[in-house]
């Protein structure tokens, strides 16, 4: 009798540790670490993971691109028709595979949308939808945008030679994205932002004079992992990697952060759709980078 006691014991501590590693597993669904990380992706690409434990856990993903120090292409998803809703949504994974690209984010807002329940919600792989803002891929401009609620919506514009710049819209469109609102600009995070609401977040921005492209991508809606960021604190965030012009993309379920392995597309953040992390949200438009 003396004997089982401590068995018994050490057979409760066993299942407790199996049972705490299960349940981390579980939950981990293989997020990346939260360890800050700073390497190389490319020859002038560099990938930075930034971890935040206080107040609350953040994880943020920065992409660093300088133009300078290679041959960059940039891609605009393009229009699948030239209705009203001309783009059929996709993942930021199926826009990597099917265009081609190295590098990958979700891009700008788009109607319809709902998210109801994970058997009630729109829209799937390849249902049509529209861009918020005005749009445009290698010269073909296939939304004018909306005037929504805070106004027109800004623009990032790059040229034929992938020169970007922020809300001077060039005689002659080539490229355009737009977002939902400027966060930096001329070096300053821009005033009144909200600060209280937390969501994932995605954001792009470049420094002074152009030839650093930054691609942010803020994880968020995870307890205990990452539970994202307001608009003041990732303008913050993209100020402090250096940007002179930011403005936030779409986020929420459809922050996404994608790179190509091995001919395959590796996501690099914990993206939240469904209430399912790691699940990727088919959105409308993304920005891809070709690194030739």
């Amino acid at each position: 009798m003396k004997t089982r006691k401590p068995i018994k014991i050490i057979s409760w501590i066993l299942f407790a540790v199996l049972l705490c590693v299960g349940s981390f597993l579980l939950y981990d669904r293989g997020r990346p670490a939260p360890i800050p990380v700073t390497k190389e992706l490319y020859e002038g690409v560099t990938y930075r993971r930034i971890v935040q434990y206080l107040p609350r856990p953040m994880i943020a993903h920065a992409i660093v691109i300088d133009r300078k120090a290679g041959i960059f292409e940039f891609l605009i998803t393009p229009p699948d028709s030239d209705s009203d809703t001309p783009l059929n949504a996709r993942t930021t994974s199926q826009f990597m595979e099917e265009f081609g690209v190295q590098i990958a984010i979700n891009g700008d807002g788009f109607d319809p949308w709902w998210s109801h329940t994970p058997v009630d919600y729109y829209p799937h792989v390849g249902d049509p939808i529209a861009p918020a803002g005005f749009t445009a891929s290698r010269g073909d401009i296939y939304s004018q945008g909306v005037i929504d609620t805070i106004g027109i919506r800004p623009a990032l514009y790059i040229s034929r030679q992938n020169y970007p710049s922020f809300n001077r819209k060039p005689d002659n469109v080539y490229t355009a994205i737009s977002g939902e609102r400027m966060l930096v600009e001329r070096g300053e995070v821009v005033p009144d932002l909200n600060n209280t609401t937390l969501h994932p977040r995605t954001a792009i921005g470049i420094n002074q004079n152009g030839r650093y492209l930054y691609l942010v991508v803020i994880d968020g809606r995870q307890p205990l992992y990452s539970e994202g960021a307001t608009f003041a604190e990732l303008a913050l965030l993209m100020k402090k990697q250096g940007v002179y012009y930011a403005m936030a993309l779409d986020g929420g379920g459809s922050s996404t952060m994608v790179v190509e392995v091995d001919g395959k597309p590796v996501i690099l953040n914990s993206p939240i759709d469904l209430y399912m992390p790691g699940r990727e949200r088919p959105v409308g438009n993304h920005f891809g980078v070709y690194i030739r």
